[in-house]
């Protein structure tokens, strides 16, 4: 069970007017606790105090790093979208996450749309994107700048939209077995709070008749192709692989 609670009254109210969760006060045996600071909105584990909160930071750690050290458009995620064909693309993130691939991708010039169905999620993303607007970074401010969130079901939100994308970027949750691939302990309480994104693969068909270009699929190396369809190449790394699935319309004029 998820439930919220906050720093102050004020932060409660706000964050249940987003989210609908009942607060912590009236819900015995909280799994997860969505909690206002007032520095920050952070997913807390009931379960296991000793996991750090989950937030999302496009400013600092992970983020910093990877746009300053993470290989510019010849880094993978870069070449899978077709920053080399294609320029700036419009891009669809469909299963947004923590906005750390849309981050990457913004970061390269494209203008993102990052979709979440989460209110939690949507509600860590919203609280990451605002403090990164008025950060004293001005080259994050001006990444996020790029960056539009909307809270929607991926297929009911690209049902309206029309080919408005270039590229419609997927990333689902894959059930990871092997102890030796685990993800950090925080990221934990996120697998815990989404699980498995059971319903992925019925995105594809309708991802690859609403884009200009390309459908990419992010998945791990091992991981088998989602829905069982085989796309029109891949780009593989040491621990994950993005399969590039062309635009209806491309495949069937046979580009």
């Amino acid at each position: 069970m998820i439930a919220l609670s906050a720093d102050t009254p004020e932060l409660a109210t706000r964050l249940q007017q987003k989210t609908g969760l009942p607060l912590v006060s009236s819900v015995a045996g909280a799994d997860i606790l969505l909690h206002a600071t007032q520095q920050r909105v952070e997913l807390r584990s009931c379960s296991d105090p000793r996991l750090h909160p989950l937030y999302v930071d496009f400013v600092h750690g992970a983020s910093r790093h990877r746009r300053l050290y993470g290989g510019g458009k010849g880094q993978a995620i870069a070449r899978a979208v077709g920053l080399k064909k294609l320029r700036n693309p419009r891009v669809a993130d469909l299963t947004a996450g923590l906005g750390r691939d849309a981050f990457v991708l913004a970061s390269l010039g494209c203008p993102v749309t990052l979709v979440e169905r989460s209110p939690v999620v949507h509600a860590l993303l919203h609280d990451g994107l605002e403090r990164a607007r008025v950060c004293e970074d001005a080259a994050v401010r001006e990444i996020v700048s790029r960056m539009r969130l909307v809270h929607a079901d991926s297929r009911e939100w690209l049902a309206v939209q029309g080919a408005a994308f270039d590229v419609i970027y997927l990333d689902p949750m894959f059930p990871e077995r092997r102890k030796s691939a685990l993800v950090k302990k925080e990221m934990r309480i996120f697998q815990a709070l989404v699980g498995e994104d059971e319903d992925a693969a019925a995105l594809l068909e309708p991802a690859r008749a609403h884009c200009r270009s390309r459908v990419v699929v992010k998945r791990p190396s091992r991981a088998p192709f989602l829905g069982g369809r085989s796309p029109s190449w891949s780009i593989s790394g040491k621990s994950t692989r993005f399969d590039i699935y062309l635009a209806a319309t491309q495949h069937e004029n046979g580009v």
